[in-house]
C-alpha cells in the first residue's frame, strides 16, 4: 500500500471540496458537544472559557473518518512516508490518517516506559523519512514540538504538523521558530465563527 499513488488521487477527487468539508466537520463537532464552554485548564497551563474536545469527536467514526480525510487532502502535495503522533489525542486521527494513505503510524509516548520493552515509542522512523506529525488540538503546540524533537533525534525529517483544531495561541509562530510548517483543518476562531452563523439563522 504504502507504493499507491494517493496524492494523485486526492488531487483528482476533492479539489474544491474541503470548505465544504470544513463545514460539515464544524457542523458534526458542535453536534456531538466537542465545543465546550466553562473554566478550563489547558494542556498548555493556560486558561481558557471554551475548550474543543476532539478526542471525544474522535470517538464517532463519521466525524474521524472526516477528519483524517481531509488532512489527507491538505496534505496531497506533501511527500512523506511516516505519520507519527503523540499518545493520547493523536492516536486516533494518526491512525486514521495512516489507514487514508497507507503510510507507516509511530506513536510516542509521553514518558518511556520502565517495563517491557522500555522503550518512548511504538514503530520506527529510518534515518532520513519524512515525517508528519499529527495533533489533536494546538494551542502553543509544545505536545507537537515534543514529537518533531524526538522524529529528529530518530533521524526523520519533519515535513509538517498537522492539527485537527488550532487555538491560534502561539502555536503558528512556534513551529515558525522550529522551521515546520503548520497546517489546520479548522481554527477555533473557525468553529465559533460556524456557531455563531448557523445559531443566528435558526432564530
Amino acid at each position: 500500500m504504502e507504493g499507491m499513488d494517493w496524492n494523485k488521487n486526492w488531487k483528482e477527487n476533492r479539489y474544491g471540496e474541503s470548505e465544504k468539508i470544513k463545514e460539515l466537520i464544524a457542523k458534526k463537532m458542535l453536534e456531538v458537544g466537542a465545543l465546550k464552554f466553562g473554566e478550563f485548564i489547558l494542556s498548555s497551563g493556560r486558561k481558557s472559557n471554551v475548550y474543543v474536545d476532539v478526542k471525544l469527536a474522535c470517538t464517532y467514526s463519521d466525524l474521524l473518518r472526516l477528519l483524517s480525510s481531509e488532512m489527507a487532502s491538505l496534505l496531497r502535495n506533501t511527500r512523506f512516508d511516516v505519520v507519527a503522533c503523540v499518545e493520547l489525542g493523536g492516536v486516533p486521527l494518526a491512525v486514521a490518517l495512516s489507514l487514508e494513505t497507507g503510510k507507516r503510524t509511530v506513536i510516542f509516548r509521553k514518558k518511556k516506559k520502565s517495563y517491557g520493552l522500555g522503550e518512548d515509542r511504538i514503530g520506527f522512523i529510518r534515518r532520513g523519512e519524512r515525517v508528519v506529525v499529527v495533533e489533536d488540538v494546538t494551542t502553543t503546540g509544545s505536545s507537537a514540538l515534543s514529537a518533531v524533537e524526538r522524529v529528529r533525534e530518530a533521524g526523520g525529517e519533519v515535513v509538517a504538523v498537522v492539527t485537527a483544531v488550532d487555538r491560534r495561541e502561539g502555536s503558528e509562530e512556534n513551529f515558525k521558530k522550529a522551521g515546520v510548517k503548520l497546517i489546520p483543518v479548522l481554527t477555533l476562531d473557525y468553529l465559533r465563527s460556524y456557531g455563531d452563523r448557523n445559531s443566528e439563522s435558526e432564530e
